[in-house]
């Protein structure tokens, strides 16, 4: 029999809810009370969460040339020392009210890659950080038709500089063996085609 959780959203007492802060993201903090292994409660906990919406990412696959679309661009959360802040990246978007994952999906490769998207292929569902951050990300590989490998795309009002790569799916695997792909959603997806590249390969091919 498959594992079950012990609680669930029921389990969760919230005693009081307040924005704290408002701008493009929002900070909420909450005063919670949730269920204990011994069957009685915690006491009030104050958490604050970092509201920034849910996100699509999606990990582009050309079978004609056996290779990841993957992108490069400057984030300053990675700003950390010697460290780059720029990373290698998959696709990625927050996704709109009344936008559907596949939407966002098909909008983001094109935005941020020139990269037009045949068909998905569901990988996961995320909570990159869920001590603080309400966010889910739920990722898919796509088939990739085209992509415009070389140029430089993002929508500039937003800030974004994104430099478009090819890269062979055995030195993308490489990569990971050498630790080089920092960053999460980006890892979980590679990690996942690693498990499934025969069957896109066959699929897709």
């Amino acid at each position: 029999m498959p594992l079950q959780l012990t609680f669930g959203a029921g389990d969760v007492r919230i005693l009081e809810d307040e924005t704290v802060f408002q701008g493009y993201f929002q900070i909420r903090r909450v005063t919670l009370q949730y269920r204990a292994f011994d069957g009685g409660w915690v006491e009030p906990q104050v958490r604050e969460i970092f509201e920034r919406g849910d996100a699509v990412g999606v990990l582009p696959y050309h079978p004609e040339t056996d290779s990841l679309v993957l992108i490069e661009q400057f984030r300053p959360g990675a700003m950390r020392g010697d460290d780059s802040p720029w990373m290698l990246e998959l696709v990625a978007g927050i996704v709109e009210p009344d936008e559907s994952d596949e939407e966002v999906a098909h909008r983001e490769a094109m935005e941020e890659a020139g990269c037009e998207l045949l068909e998905l292929a569901p990988i996961a569902t995320v909570v990159p950080s869920a001590g603080a951050c309400s966010e889910q990300v739920r990722l898919f590989c796509g088939r990739a038709s085209r992509a415009a490998v070389g140029g430089v795309h993002g929508v500039p009002e937003e800030g974004e500089n994104i430099l478009v790569h090819s890269v062979p799916v055995d030195d993308a695997f490489r990569l990971l063996d050498e630790n080089r792909v920092p960053n999460g959603h980006t890892l979980i997806a590679m990690l996942w085609l690693r498990n499934h590249i025969d069957e896109l390969r066959e699929r897709w091919g």
